[in-house]
């Protein structure tokens, strides 16, 4: 059978696709629920994509308290770099919205455009992995989190036993999932 080509749907997978079955036991509230949460999230990949070019452009946005803006203009303000990777080993790893460090101040900022609430403990695992990665001590520097979600700005800084913390579990559980990798020929 000669079957038919859909090049343009190749690495793509379908809302109501094989590999998504589970809405196969919705109902049509769950549907509408299903897919319009899924479209948010579109929308929310497009503005962080938005927001990382407009900062990287160094193109500031009209001043508002709206979230995007504020996001954008703050993050053009304190000279922060967007969508930076923060490594420490395969296992452990993240991409800050945006970051900046500069005379022993670390700031990490995250766009939400959910209306889930943000946690500052996301951003408190990405100054681990800065610290991990860049050999720095949390007590050694100063620390500002930020989230920028529904308009308002909440600004964090965390206890550097707490960074402390994560940073040590990260090295630990890193170090297990590497022998389970080696025990299991991986």
């Amino acid at each position: 059978m000669l079957f038919n080509q859909h090049s343009n749907l190749e690495g793509l997978h379908a809302f109501l696709g094989a590999s998504k079955y589970h809405w196969i036991n919705y109902d049509e509230e769950k549907l509408d629920r299903t897919y319009i949460a899924a479209l948010a999230a579109q929308r929310g990949t497009e503005l962080h994509e938005f927001a990382h070019n407009a900062i990287r452009l160094g193109i500031k946005l009209p001043r508002s308290t709206k979230t995007l803006n504020a996001y954008v203009n703050d993050a053009i303000g304190f000279g922060m770099k967007s969508e930076v990777i923060l490594c420490y080993s395969e296992n452990a790893f993240g991409t800050a919205d945006s970051i900046s460090f500069k005379r022993n101040f670390l700031r990490i900022s995250d766009l939400k455009t959910g209306v889930t609430p943000g946690s500052m403990r996301q951003l408190e695992v990405y100054t681990a992995l800065f610290c991990l990665e860049y050999r720095y001590k949390p007590e050694d520097i100063e620390i500002e989190l930020r989230i920028y979600q529904n308009d308002q700005i909440f600004v964090h800084v965390p206890e550097v036993s707490e960074i402390t913390r994560i940073m040590n579990k990260i090295v630990n559980f890193d170090k297990r999932i590497n022998a389970i990798r080696n025990e299991a020929n991986l």
